[in-house]
């Protein structure tokens, strides 16, 4: 199995609790391993998976011993794969994936495949032009620049919000 590390643009944001989407793998962006993922690499492997009932794993650092939670949406659109998933709570390292997300010590994504089809380029790499995707996994050091976290929670941003509201609220009693 190949990896590649990757950095959405739009980034991989933390939702409400322990929900999670972004983009895993961005198309025509040379990785540093020298690979573009073409558009539509993943169109048959993601046909493949839902025709037998099968899901991408989401995966510790590309641990297979290690799944930290589930990718409720795997899709591909214009921009890339995009996923969308929860870590589990129950699992002791989604807690702590979480934990690094939210601090922002954590901020990577990373595809796990197998190359189907790909095409060679005179200037060193590849075009790849189908994959069979595996497993996405959160990662510290991705491949892709553009598939990076970008680990802002919605409630972590309520929580900003309303302490600069209730600071601005400090300051307007004080003003009086």
């Amino acid at each position: 199995m190949e990896y590649k590390f990757c950095k959405p643009e739009a980034g991989l944001t933390l939702l409400e609790g322990h929900r999670i989407a972004g983009y895993a793998s961005v198309f025509g962006r040379r990785d540093k391993g020298g690979d573009t993922v073409l558009p539509g690499a993943y169109g048959a492997s993601l046909q493949k998976l839902a025709a037998r009932g099968d899901k991408v794993r989401m995966l510790w650092q590309h641990d297979p011993a290690q799944p930290i939670g589930i990718w409720d949406e795997v899709s591909e659109d214009a921009h890339g794969l995009f996923v969308k998933g929860r870590l589990l709570p129950d699992v002791a390292r989604a807690r702590e994936a979480l934990a690094l997300l939210q601090a922002g010590a954590l901020d990577g994504l990373s595809i796990g495949y197998r190359t189907v089809r790909a095409q060679a380029l005179a200037t060193g790499g590849r075009n790849l032009v189908e994959l069979d995707l595996w497993e996405v996994s959160l990662v510290t050091f991705p491949m892709q620049t553009e598939a990076r976290i970008s680990a802002k929670s919605d409630l972590l941003a309520g929580l900003r919000h309303a302490t600069a509201s209730m600071r601005d609220a400090r300051e307007a009693v004080a003003r009086l």
